[in-house]
């Protein structure tokens, strides 16, 4: 954000501390005139506007490669054209995967009733009857692909297979997807599957106004029984920023009317809902809050009550690494009795464990659903999860190290050499502020500090920059901007790809005081 005035201060000062004229050591003056034409090169790069522009977004690679693609410089050919062919391979998967946008659901089913349901008088005389019988009761999978053919059209190929208590059947669809205008599209649907007869769909979406849009869908599904038609329509407007309202009716094999409200904001998630219908009538009332922390958790509960009864739910979900989603719910209901569902989100693709637990409202049930999942999580968490997104945290800093080292050295060579050709600068400057009682840099320290205790075993790492910060003082102020100090005169990164801080503990109006920024914060001393 640097405007050209403060590139042109910036560099004529830059150029008075490293001009090569101001020293007679030979060493100094070497080591200056590396320096000054480094400044000369920033400032050439950053008072051109395109250049600059390159260099904002991509960095310095960009400024060396030609064309579209920017690949870091390696040291060998060999390393390049590793690099190269790399990123060329994450790049294809990318747009296949944005062509095909797949998606698929897989549902396990499992009954554990017997842990909590069992008749003991049962079992007497079966062997083996000690061990509580869980087993599998049906399972669903679903999968579905996109193909852009042109524009404006898409067609998507979906498919079903599902099997409860020994029965099971599948389906497959195909439906084309046109994009009419701005507003609104149209879709045409077409399936058949060993249950069913062959079912001819139509979706229409239209936006009405800015702030309102209806989704109307008519199929006809064709079975032995004769021809079903069925009709649902979908009318939606933004009550405000954060708040969706939908009217939603339906005719057909399950006829009904229904109305939400559903208020999602950074913190929470709010639904109400009720419904009207043939068999089934109910009013529901739901509520998520988001915790704003890295792993993004959630907590939820539900209340459903209708003419089939009554059902509570509550549950947490939590990310547990970049593309994964763990979450678990209990439901506790009237009839339903009470079930565990375990949910897994792995990017595009979604596994779900529904574990019904008992028919009845026992309270060890609840406790254990509740209590289980609980245990079960911190303990993966603490003995496997932690460990292992630490041992690859591990790997990647290794490997990072390894790609660096060569710059790394270079850096820290510079930035000696600058230190010692600020010594001069830095004596004006002390003498100049200590005359007003101004800002004196006692001690600085920039690196990875350790101060939990739960990290103590860790390693301290940072490097001296008290001569490089005074170097910075002017006018008895202190003001670093928004970007890592690692590229500052004097700096280098003392441990690549882990957290870093600068400790500073200096002098204002003859009293000292301390402060602590981490390495992207903007600093300002004196404090205001």
């Amino acid at each position: 954000q640097a405007s050209q005035e403060e590139l042109k201060a910036a560099y004529r000062r830059l150029c008075m501390l490293y001009h090569p004229d101001k020293h007679r050591d030979p060493e100094l003056k070497s080591q200056a005139e590396r320096l000054f034409n480094l400044v000369h090169q920033a400032y050439e790069v950053l008072s051109d506007p395109q250049t600059r522009a390159i260099y904002d977004i991509y960095g310095r690679r960009g400024l060396e490669m030609e064309g579209w693609e920017v690949v870091e410089r390696k040291r060998t050919a060999a390393e390049i054209r590793e690099e190269f062919e790399r990123l060329q391979r994450e790049r294809e998967e990318r747009r296949l995967q944005q062509r095909t946008n797949p998606k698929g659901t897989i549902s396990v089913g499992i009954d554990a009733t017997d842990l909590f349901d069992r008749y003991d008088e049962e079992y007497e005389d079966v062997p083996g009857s000690s061990f509580p019988q869980i087993e599998i009761n049906k399972m669903h999978i679903s999968q579905s692909i996109e193909a852009p053919l042109t524009s404006t059209d898409t067609a998507i190929l979906s498919g079903n297979l599902s099997t409860q208590n020994g029965n099971g059947g599948g389906s497959i669809n195909l439906a084309l997807r046109r994009v009419t205008s701005a507003k609104g599209w149209g879709e045409l649907e077409f399936g058949a599957g060993d249950l069913h007869g062959p079912l001819f769909g139509l979706k229409i979406f239209r936006n009405l106004t800015p702030r309102c849009f209806i989704t109307t869908n008519c199929a006809l599904q064709f079975s032995s029984r004769g021809v079903r038609p069925g009709l649902t329509t979908v009318l939606a407007r933004n009550l405000d920023k954060n708040t969706m309202g939908y009217l939603q009716w339906r005719w057909g094999i399950q006829s009904a009317m229904n109305t939400s409200i559903v208020r999602d904001t950074k913190s929470s998630h709010l639904t109400l809902a009720m419904q009207l219908g043939i068999p089934h009538s109910f009013m529901m009332v739901s509520y998520q809050h988001k915790f704003q922390d890295e792993d993004q958790t959630r907590v939820k509960g539900s209340l459903k009550v209708g003419f089939f009864g009554t059902i509570v739910e509550y549950g947490a979900e939590r990310k547990i690494s970049r593309h994964s989603v763990l979450g678990a719910t209990v439901s506790v209901g009237v009839p339903q009795g009470v079930s565990l569902k375990i949910k897994l989100n792995r990017a595009s693709q979604t596994y779900f464990f529904p574990v019904h637990l008992t028919d009845q409202l026992l309270p060890s049930a609840v406790f254990y659903a509740t209590v289980g999942p609980l245990v079960i999580y911190f303990a993966m968490h603490r003995l496997v999860i932690k460990p292992y997104l630490r041992a690859q945290k591990e790997r990647e800093l290794e490997k990072q190290r390894e790609n660096t080292a060569s710059d790394i050295l270079q850096k820290k060579q510079e930035a000696e050499a600058a230190v010692r050709l600020m010594q001069e600068s830095v004596r004006r400057i002390i003498e100049a502020e200590e005359a007003r009682m101004g800002l004196i840099v006692v001690n600085a320290w920039y690196g990875k500090f350790v101060n939990d205790n739960s990290r103590k075993n860790e390693k301290v790492k940072v490097i001296d920059v008290t001569v490089p910060l005074q170097c910075l003082v002017k006018d008895s102020k202190l003001i670093l901007t928004e970007a890592s100090k690692a590229g500052l005169p004097g700096f280098y990164d003392p441990c690549v790809g882990e957290e870093k801080s600068l400790k500073v503990l200096y002098q204002f109006r003859g009293v000292l005081h301390q402060v602590m920024s981490a390495d992207n914060e903007a600093l300002r001393i004196p404090k205001q």
